[in-house]
């Protein structure tokens, strides 16, 4: 089967700061894949610049065989169309009711189509298990974990090939965690999207993961099955996992 993403050689530097060192990765269609790794390993830079968000240095992204890096315009526009996102503390726009939230990127922020758009909105936050009335309440009048299902929702909405989700729990108490866990499993299965998931959370890992990858000093050390995570053999990934103060990845902080 061929991939869906190929990430070949990718590095990227800001000023004497190496933060991508010749990271390979690869994705197959309809795979659930979390990258894991420390704080500053460089987990949402490499997210960023899948999403062309960050050129990077060097390196090659291919979706589906095409060339990511350096595409521009409406070429970059068409490839950007078969992403959906969740962002690290949900990012929603605070002075729009949650309908036209969740339908911002399907009517590129204008304002019309607007009874369409509410119903479709509507049959979306039911599928994250928000009731109708959410539809025209404001961001700011939802709880924590009300915000991250409407972000979930908005992420899902144009029904994408790949769903991207950065820190998807982060900000959240452990039961409401495990729902968006549990949310997130079942949309894109229910899509048969391919997902990628960088997170330091191992309980959203074990839950969201098909497959981990271990991001550790710029390259990606390890990846596998989500069952082999307990018996994965590296030093660093067993400390990671298991949240140990003592071993490698420690010594990499302090010294």
């Amino acid at each position: 089967m061929a991939d869906r993403i190929a990430v070949s050689g990718l590095t990227k530097a800001f000023g004497p700061k190496h933060v991508l060192e010749g990271v390979d990765l690869r994705v197959a269609p309809g795979e659930s894949l979390v990258i894991i790794g420390g704080s500053g390993s460089g987990k949402s830079v490499l997210l960023k610049i899948i999403l062309g968000l960050i050129k990077p240095d060097a390196g090659s992204i291919l979706l589906d065989g095409q060339e990511l890096v350096g595409l521009k315009g409406r070429a970059q526009e068409a490839a950007r169309a078969r992403f959906g996102m969740l962002f690290q503390g949900g990012a929603l726009f605070d002075s729009l009711p949650v309908w036209r939230n969740i339908t911002f990127a399907l009517t590129k922020g204008k304002l019309g189509e607007g009874k369409a758009m509410h119903a479709l909105a509507v049959r979306v936050l039911a599928q994250v298990g928000l009731e109708a009335r959410v539809a025209d309440l404001k961001p700011a009048e939802l709880s924590g974990g009300m915000q991250k299902r409407v972000a979930l929702a908005r992420a899902i909405a144009a029904k994408p090939e790949i769903l991207f989700f950065d820190e998807p729990t982060t900000g959240l108490d452990p039961i409401r965690a495990d729902t968006i866990n549990a949310l997130i499993r079942e949309q894109v299965t229910a899509l048969g999207a391919t997902a990628i998931t960088i997170t330091h959370d191992m309980a959203s890992a074990r839950k969201i993961a098909d497959r981990v990858a271990m991001l550790q000093d710029g390259k990606i050390i390890w990846e596998g099955p989500v069952s082999a995570l307990d018996s994965s053999g590296n030093p660093y990934v067993d400390q990671f996992v298991h949240g140990r103060a003592e071993g490698p990845v420690a010594t990499a902080i302090t010294g």
